[in-house]
């Protein structure tokens, strides 16, 4: 048995998955470390549900959630099994921490999973559960689904939370140039992030610069705080990503240590 890090992935655009970036490279090398998961639990703002879901397929299918963009992208796969009965042990583990949770034996994988595990995984051979992101979290909310899942890791599971650390798609596409205040608000999280402050971390959106520019939607940021708290106290590694589309963050965060994992 071993214990397994967590990790926070932006994942952007869709397009990510094309042009990996700065990002992309690091999180290949970053599977390439890691030791081999029994399977991944991901947490994405693109699967929110009333209360939680796991989905618990066999073959999930690969979800192209999205419009307008390079035509490409919809012709991707990634086929990575599913895990029912992980997915059960997933579902458990959620309720014996009071999140009541529901297995959703349909449900594929989302843009927010299947494009940064394309990047982690290429091989698309780690088993992937995916798990819904509540609709009324709110950081105190989301730092206690982080803290359900960590008992997942002694059972050698990677929890992932996938979203974004600034997310204003709105100057995205309208083209917007001022990308310092994405470059403020990233520069402050990975502060209290590297300084190993919980509780500035879990008030950023009430205290951090530019907090709501960054986020005028708050739901990619929370897999953040459920990455973080899934970790805790293990100490943080920054993968620097840069930016993407001007004002995207493209950064991730690594809970834990590799070599304690191995």
């Amino acid at each position: 048995m071993h214990l397994q890090p967590t990790l926070f992935v932006s994942h952007g655009a869709p397009s990510f998955a094309l042009e990996p970036g700065e990002i992309g490279g690091k999180l290949g090398q970053l599977g390439r470390r890691l030791p081999r998961p029994k399977a991944v639990a991901i947490v994405s703002p693109h699967w929110t549900t009333h209360g939680v879901r796991v989905g618990a397929a066999a073959r999930p299918s690969t979800i192209h959630d999205f419009r307008g963009f390079d035509p490409a992208l919809y012709d991707i796969e990634y086929p990575a099994p599913g895990d029912p009965k992980r997915a059960a042990r997933v579902a458990e583990v959620l309720e014996q921490a009071g999140w009541p949770a529901e297995l959703d034996h349909e449900r594929g994988l989302d843009h927010g999973a299947w494009v940064p595990l394309l990047h982690l995984f290429p091989e698309a051979n780690v088993p992937v559960v995916p798990v819904s992101l509540p609709a009324d979290l709110d950081a105190d909310r989301a730092w206690a689904l982080g803290e359900a899942l960590a008992p997942l890791r002694e059972g050698g599971v990677l929890v992932v939370g996938s979203g974004s650390l600034t997310h204003n798609l709105y100057e995205v596409f309208r083209g917007v140039e001022d990308s310092a205040y994405a470059a403020e608000f990233s520069a402050w999280i990975r502060a209290a992030i590297r300084d190993g402050d919980t509780e500035r971390l879990r008030m950023a959106l009430e205290i951090a610069p530019q907090a709501r520019r960054a986020h005028p939607t708050l739901e990619h940021f929370w897999p953040l705080l459920v990455a973080a708290a899934a970790g805790r106290p293990e100490p943080a590694t920054i993968l620097d990503g840069g930016m993407r589309d001007r004002v995207l963050s493209m950064d991730a965060f690594l809970f834990g240590s590799i070599d304690a994992a191995a």
